[in-house]
């Protein structure tokens, strides 16, 4: 007697979501097809399963679980994943079951110097912890072959995905040039309707709280699985992404060596939308420093990208970047260097290339230019 192996039907659409970089959609298909399937076992582990239904296998993937949304205000995925970045054996073996679809979840536990995809590559990824789950990309140099090299972590702006940022600014051919991984975390529909940072909101503003911890912990979950030089870790973003990296360097300074922050706000100017909005067009507002780290923590370098004809995020706001960042650092207001260069554009990425959103190809290579500071400042300590 032969017996043949159905393939869910939930799976096989889950796969197609992948295809479409639906990651997390494809992430909660699959786990509301893992609850049906421990459902039906528990009911009747001798049924034979439907056509198009669920496996009868039972898997405990508690530790893994994706929330539904919720009439609470949760966001898909807001309380997915305990602390254990590893979902469990059983998981994984029944993802393996159906072929490569272990791909849509990152299952495996972080292990030092262990690739994912072949160096070259810029690859998928999933981080969840207690504080929430977003997927990102990753950019492996064609360099790397199990040695330490530098980690630059990429928030995009409103609206856009990683692809489309590495696009515009450019960053993967640079890190080809200098050697260096490249992270993309990317902010998902659930979590901000315009793919935005959430920068603006106090439970997204501090240390183990919200998206910073998310984005702390995907960082941590790199350096792990990846040999990275941890003096040389660094934080960039656009707009959102660049307010929300100015939080980063804030809260986390002992992960974070230094910070680059293109057309964006300074962390803590704003609290809520009606306060962001005010900030956005400059209205003068006292800059928050509750982070929640600690208040003789080093201080972190930055350099800031900022048009002073910017329409969208007030020029004001790049000059809050550059006065916190030095009040922090403790030295005067005179020891800041500052270049001007012209670019026709206003709220862009500054010599990037047009096959990104939100780029000027004119004007000053910020993204060069980021990582010229970048590597002029690593980090003495170890995080």
């Amino acid at each position: 007697m032969v017996t043949s192996k159905r393939i869910p039907a939930g799976l096989i659409e889950a796969t197609q979501l992948t295809r479409e970089g639906r990651l997390l959609e494809a992430t909660a298909l699959i786990q509301r097809v893992l609850r049906r399937s421990s459902a039906s076992a528990d009911a009747n582990r001798q049924a034979p399963v439907p056509t198009g239904g669920a496996s009868g296998d039972v898997i405990d993937a508690e530790s893994s679980e994706v929330a539904e949304p919720a009439h609470g205000g949760l966001t898909p995925l807001q309380r997915a994943a305990s602390d254990d970045e590893s979902p469990g054996a059983d998981l994984k073996r029944f993802l393996r079951k159906w072929g490569r679809l272990d791909s849509l979840v990152d299952v495996s536990p972080p292990q030092p110097r262990v690739a994912d995809a072949q160096p070259g590559r810029f690859v998928s990824g999933f981080y969840a912890n207690q504080a929430g789950a977003r997927p990102y990309k990753l950019y492996v140099p064609t360099s790397y072959a199990g040695q330490s090299l530098p980690l630059v972590v990429m928030l995009h702006g409103c609206t856009q995905t990683p692809d489309d940022f590495a696009n515009g600014t450019r960053m993967n051919a640079l890190a080809e040039e200098r050697q260096c991984f490249v992270l993309y975390p990317q902010q998902t529909h659930a979590a901000n309707r315009s793919r935005c940072w959430n920068w603006f909101k106090r439970s997204d503003q501090r240390r183990d709280q919200g998206e910073p911890a998310i984005l702390a912990g995907m960082t941590r979950k790199v350096m792990h699985r990846y040999r990275i030089d941890q003096g040389r870790v660094y934080v960039a973003g656009l707009s959102a992404g660049g307010a929300m990296a100015a939080v980063m360097g804030t809260a986390y300074p002992e992960l974070y060596a230094a910070v680059g922050v293109h057309s964006g706000l300074a962390c803590g100017s704003a609290h809520d939308l009606p306060s962001a909005l005010a900030a956005m067009r400059g209205t003068p507002a006292s800059v928050g420093r509750n982070t929640g780290s600690s208040p003789t923590a080093p201080a972190t370098p930055t350099i800031v990208f900022h048009g002073d004809r910017d329409k969208t995020v007030h020029p004001r706001n790049g000059e809050d970047v550059v006065s916190q960042s030095v009040e922090r650092n403790g030295v005067s207001s005179a020891d800041p260097t500052t270049e001007r260069r012209q670019a026709p554009g206003g709220h862009a990425w500054f010599g990037g290339s047009p096959r990104g959103s939100y780029i000027d190809p004119k004007g000053p290579d910020a993204a060069r230019e980021m990582i010229r500071f970048f590597y002029q400042n690593a980090a003495k300590r170890c995080w």
